[in-house]
């Protein structure tokens, strides 16, 4: 079985009640579209929820989100090969992988590509807090032409689209948080997406980040549900 969720932010309880309901198995598989918070502080204080996830039989599959810190700067993560693609994996927590941008995963005899990162609206006031931003938050220019290689390699073709945040149009503007400046803030991740989108066939595109739940054409954004995953209605 393959299932897929939204943001989780370092709180699983809504994962471990479903789990428990469920009984997964070892090859189980649980998506979660960024923003998962096992990777918020960059050291031993994100142990206990990678811990607690761990104690799971089945594979937690995570895309990278705004509020966290990619594998790639953290020691203990190394590459692996994973249903076709390379995933980021820290011995200590073998279930738990981390998508590398740009890859096309075999899931559930779906071609799914990975495409993280966004843009944190919160950015000044965690700055002025204190709090954890990260300045490589949304995908690099090498990333882009990473991504973009891998979909025309396959004539922009694909089934699924994993991602944290949408194409440029599908953004629900309903969700903005009110009493933030909407001109100050940096949309060209959507902005990339929605020039994707607009040349790219596919089946079905998941994304996270918006804290809201809702299908639009082809696109579905999902926060605290957890669905199987079948890629497109």
């Amino acid at each position: 079985m393959v299932f897929i969720t939204g943001d989780t932010h370092g709180r699983m309880g809504r994962l471990s009640s479903f789990l428990s309901r469920m009984k997964p198995a070892k090859d189980d598989i649980m998506i979660i579209l960024g923003d998962v918070g096992l990777n918020y502080y960059g050291s031993p204080r994100d142990d206990k929820t990678k811990e607690e996830l761990a104690g799971w039989p089945n594979i937690f599959f995570c895309i990278h989100g705004n509020h966290e810190m990619r594998p790639a700067a953290i020691k203990r993560y190394r590459l692996l090969e994973w249903h076709g693609g390379q995933v980021w994996v820290e011995d200590r927590y073998p279930n738990i992988l981390f998508a590398k941008d740009g890859e096309i995963y075999d899931i559930a005899g779906k071609q799914c590509i990975v495409i993280g990162g966004a843009y944190s609206v919160d950015k000044y006031y965690r700055l002025r807090m204190g709090y954890p931003w990260f300045e490589d938050e949304q995908p690099s220019d090498e990333i882009k032409a990473y991504v973009e290689s891998q979909l025309k390699k396959r004539d922009w073709k694909i089934d699924i689209v994993l991602s944290h945040t949408v194409p440029w149009q599908y953004m629900p503007t309903d969700m903005f948080i009110s009493g933030i400046d909407q001109s100050s803030v940096d949309q060209s991740t959507e902005e990339w997406l929605r020039d994707i989108e607009s040349k790219l066939s596919y089946e079905w595109w998941y994304a996270g980040h918006y804290h809201t739940s809702r299908i639009v054409d082809k696109v579905q954004i999902m926060f605290e549900e957890i669905e199987e995953f079948k890629g497109g209605r």
